[in-house]
């Protein structure tokens, strides 16, 4: 019995697996327990000052990681989970290797009661004590006899629990079938930390083993899990015992086992691997584009990085009930029903783009993070990061028609703006409890990452960057590894033996370099030292600020930090090698230089008109241009923008108003910028316009001040009103105008824009008219269910049809219309209903959650809901973990008070550590209310007599 919760948990059902398992063995290995005085601990602390189990004696471990002193070889796990009585049962037997004599073994389990605990030593069978530390979700298993380093020995434990209600662990999962019938499924999510909470295991990224495992089943379910199947048992009682194969070696976050009544659909990719997509039966018509995409980009993996997909099957399942986008277990890939299943009647061309971009993330880690696996979760970029840019380089060549390109700069912006917190991190930083552990998953380890692999891919061109990525995962297949590993294997690429070696495109890339002069890059030979410079992105938080001055035919540099506080201090010190590209009026060549200390300065070979630095912000840095530069970028804008690419104009856009916050530029020149805006039609420089702008009505709607609130929106809305007028409600034209023109409507629609109110209010009447039968234009369908959320009547037509669809992407589109609703009743009932998770997934809480925070009529609902439901949901979401990191700061980060900053201040204040205080998120949430509430004291009166001068300019261009 391990602690007094675990102990009220008893088995009923069907017989367990434990019993079946165990039972023959009690006879022989009923023995009483007693300990050796000489026995050897893990560490060398003395009994006083080590923790206490729950028995009361001594824990012989006093750290959150576990000792190497013993590591796993092999598991074979047996799963029994009743998903009548929701709980299970289960035994593992763990092989291991003893590097150092010792009596004791410690590792992982959390809130299951252990029995059974033996040790198979060649001498015999041995019962084990076991203690137990929950507070780092550790047992110790002590031997009355030395386990001798060098030998190998298993230790066999069965376990039981209940199947988890939150989303990690193995949990329980359900959904509603279209008669009304619930039906309820097993999954699992084990990283970062939860493993631990389904099987005694080493629940550590650096403990590779192999695993076998059986699952016992009732035969109106299927079970799934990482490798194939090989057989199935007829077991008493009625049950299946299904065999799996062994896996390879892999990390224990990355098991996964599924007991459900899915279905599924497959086909086989160029190199032999078959691809099965597994969906709730009603849904599984909904999954032959994701089959299509995982095989195409399955192939293109294979052949980008050079090595097999070493196991015979990868399985996507869509899970009903979800907390993340998807997870990448090897062989068993999980996403949310969104995520993967696609009508394409019902779906939007954003839905297929967002499909694709997870699939091909979670397929990436196949190879990064999977094959070859972070040492520890301090470097969790290297998995994630390098998903995320895999994302952008595998559509790009496999779906070009998706012009993904257009998408990216989103991310770097994203990342940009935590990490101008002085509550940011390094890519690579410490951690050690769970908590910490799950705080790495956020925009810093996914987007920073793949922007500065995006930069390092520009700066090495990407045929180096491709050579010395294959051979970071060749070098260390099946092995874990830290930053240093990769930019070894990122230098010197063309080394005599790699060229042995290499493959063809490796040979002829290197060849080509001999013959080649250098001098066009930032580097001649092979010399570069790949990273010093990396070292100064991924060690330090922050990114930096290049103050460009340009003077005659001399440009003089500076660096520093860019960060949106008060207070100085924390950006003195730092330093980054800086890979800058720039170009000029007098070309359209991408000159480069290396900027690696606090200022320098670079010449050009004549004077130009203007030059514009970091071209297609390849780069992860902000650029300030001083003296005249950027009034010399405005003229360029407002008399030929299209000199400038679309990436290079959202660049400029984002740059200048980030500047105004930290009052390198004053809001009226950026304002002045933003009027080049009225000719603009690229994706990516219109939205970032947006983005810029709609939050400053946003931080005013906060305060009482509907005058010059409405004169913002209106100059938005005029702004754009060419932009919109030109937008046909049909769902015609590239992936990139269809999600600009959901984008744009929308946004005229909730603006209250006459021709699209009309317009949308008209096609809702109608659609409601055919009782939702009416085929509208899937880019438009936001719009229309915005304006129709707007009445009691149209909102309870939109839910009743929100209840019934099997369309995952329609359901998505309804719930965000239903929550920009102004009816204050009906968003505080969908905040509850989400919580309770029957009518509405709870999955989806945090959406609804941010999303009623964003309304004008439900910002205060939403915080007081926040507060109300806080432990409730700290506990479901886990502690944290970037759900709840995006419930805080999107719930808060349009807060412009003093009033609300003390409100918030007050709440999360009165947290202890257990229930949140010291997360990360907190701080983001307090520095971000401080800078709205600077910027809009330095900047209101500034906003409104530009807003006022514009008015003046307007209206006597009119007469």
């Amino acid at each position: 019995m391990i602690s007094a919760e675990a102990a009220c948990r008893r088995r009923s059902g069907p017989a367990s697996v434990v019993t079946m398992l165990v039972a023959p063995l009690l006879l022989v290995l009923f023995v009483p327990f007693s300990p050796s005085s000489g026995a050897q601990l893990p560490n060398q602390a003395k009994a006083k000052d080590l923790p206490i189990a729950t028995n009361g004696q001594p824990f012989p471990w006093d750290r959150m990681r576990l000792p190497t002193t013993v590591t796993p070889l092999h598991y074979d796990l047996a799963i029994h989970p009743n998903l009548t009585t929701l709980d299970f049962t289960g035994v593992v037997r763990i092989e291991l290797d003893v590097h150092e004599d010792t009596n004791t073994v410690i590792l992982h389990a959390k809130q299951m009661q252990i029995s059974n605990v033996f040790l198979l030593a060649p001498e015999g069978i041995k019962r084990l004590k076991v203690l137990e530390y929950p507070r780092f979700h550790q047992l110790a298993l002590l031997s009355d006899s030395v386990l001798i380093k060098g030998r190998k020995y298993e230790v066999h434990l069965a376990f039981a629990a209940n199947l988890s209600d939150s989303f990690h662990g193995f949990y329980k999962g359900s959904y509603r079938t279209s008669s009304g019938e619930v039906r309820v499924l097993a999954s699992t999510q084990f990283e970062a930390t939860f493993a631990r909470g389904a099987f005694p295991c080493f629940d550590e990224p650096a403990f590779k083993a192999n695993f076998t495992i059986r699952i016992i089943r009732e035969p109106r379910h299927i079970a799934i899990s990482n490798m194939p199947m090989v057989k199935t048992v007829e077991l008493p009682g009625g049950l299946l015992e299904d065999h799996f194969d062994t896996t390879v070696k892999m990390s224990t976050y990355l098991v996964a086992y599924i007991v459900s009544d899915f279905k599924s659909v497959s086909k086989t990719t160029q190199h032999g691997v078959k691809i099965s997509i597994y969906a709730v039966p009603e849904k599984i018509d909904q999954t032959a584009f994701a089959l299509d995409a995982a095989v195409k980009l399955l192939d293109f993996y294979d052949d980008y990085f050079d090595i097999p997909y070493p196991l015979p099957k990868q399985d996507l399942a869509a899970i009903p009930d979800f907390q993340s986008g998807a997870m990448e277990n090897w062989g068993l890939t999980t996403y949310r029903e969104t995520g993967l299943l696609f009508d394409p009647e019902k779906s939007s061309a954003s839905d297929k783009l967002g499909i694709t971009k997870v699939i091909a993330h979670e397929l990436a880690h196949q190879w990064f993070g999977n094959l070859v696996t972070m040492e520890w979760w301090n470097d969790l970029w290297l998995n994630e990061g390098f998903a995320k840019f895999m994302e952008f380089v595998s559509l790009d060549i496999t779906y070009p028609e998706l012009h993904v390109d257009d998408f990216f700069l989103a991310k770097c912006f994203e990342a940009m703006e935590v990490d101008s917190l002085s509550s940011s991190h390094p890519v690579s930083t410490p951690v050690e409890n769970p908590t910490q552990i799950q705080e790495m998953f956020d925009d810093v380890s996914y987007d920073k990452g793949a922007c500065i692999l995006n930069m390092l891919r520009d700066f090495l061109t990407p045929e180096a960057f491709e050579i010395g990525i294959v051979r970071y995962l060749k070098r260390y297949s099946y092995q874990n590894t830290v930053n240093s590993h990769l930019w070894e294997s990122l230098t010197n690429i063309c080394s005599s033996h790699d060229l042995d070696e290499g493959r063809l495109k490796h040979t002829e890339f290197c060849s080509k370099r001999k013959t080649q002069s250098g001098a066009s890059k930032w580097y001649s030979g092979d010399e570069l030292d790949v990273r010093a410079i990396m070292d100064t992105w991924t060690l330090q938080e922050g990114f930096p600020l290049v103050t460009v001055e340009v003077r005659g035919r001399e440009v003089r540099l500076s660096q520093e930090r860019y960060l949106k506080t008060d207070d100085p201090s924390p950006s003195e010190g730092f330093l980054w090698q800086i890979p800058l590209t720039y170009k000029t009026s007098a070309s359209n060549t991408v000159h480069r230089f290396l900027l690696k200390t606090k200022t320098d300065v670079l010449f050009l070979p004549e004077e130009v008109d203007w030059v514009k630095f970091n071209v297609d912000m390849s780069g992860y840095y902000m650029v300030h241009y001083a003296g005249e530069g950027w009034n010399s970028i405005i003229k360029l804008l407002q008399h030929s923008h299209t000199a400038l690419s679309g990436n290079d104009r959202a660049n400029l856009i984002h740059n200048v108003f980030q500047l105004v916050s930290i009052e390198k530029v004053r809001l009226d020149t950026a304002l002045e910028l933003s009027l080049y805006l009225s000719r603009e039609t690229k994706i990516m420089a219109v939205t970032q316009g947006f983005g810029e702008l709609v939050p400053l009505y946003k931080l005013m709607e906060k305060r009482d001040m509907k005058v010059l609130e409405n004169q913002m929106k209106s100059y938005i809305v005029d702004l754009f009103q060419d932009l919109i007028d030109q937008q046909e409600w049909n769902d015609s034209g590239s992936v990139s105008q269809r999600v600009l023109r959901s984008y744009l409507l929308l946004f005229s629609c909730v603006r209250n824009y006459a021709p699209c109110v009309t317009k949308a209010t008209q096609l809702f009447n109608q659609w409601k008219d055919s009782d939702g039968t009416m085929s509208l234009p899937v880019d438009i369908t936001m719009a229309v269910f915005v304006i129709g959320a707007r009445t009691p009547e149209g909102w309870d037509f939109l839910f009743e049809k929100y209840r019934h669809s099997l369309q995952m992407s329609v359901k998505s589109r309804m719930k965000t219309a239903m929550a920009v609703s102004p009816l204050q009743d009906k968003l505080k009932w969908m905040m509850e209903q989400s919580l309770i998770g029957e009518i509405m997934k709870t999955q989806d809480l945090p959406d609804v959650v941010v999303s009623v925070s964003k309304n004008p009529h439900g910002y205060q609902l939403a915080w007081d809901f926040l507060r109300a439901n806080w432990h409730t949901m700290i506990k479901k979401f886990d502690l944290g973990s970037s759900t709840i990191s995006y419930l805080v700061t999107g719930v808060t980060n349009q807060y412009s008070t003093r009033e609300m900053l003390d409100e918030v201040r007050s709440f999360f204040g009165s947290l202890t550590e257990e229930t949140g205080s010291e997360m990360r998120c907190i701080q983001q949430a307090y520095e971000t209310i401080e800078d709205n509430i600077r910027w809009m004291d330095k900047n209101l009166p500034l906003l409104q007599a530009w807003l006022d001068k514009r008015n003046r300019r307007v209206s006597h261009e009119d007469l």
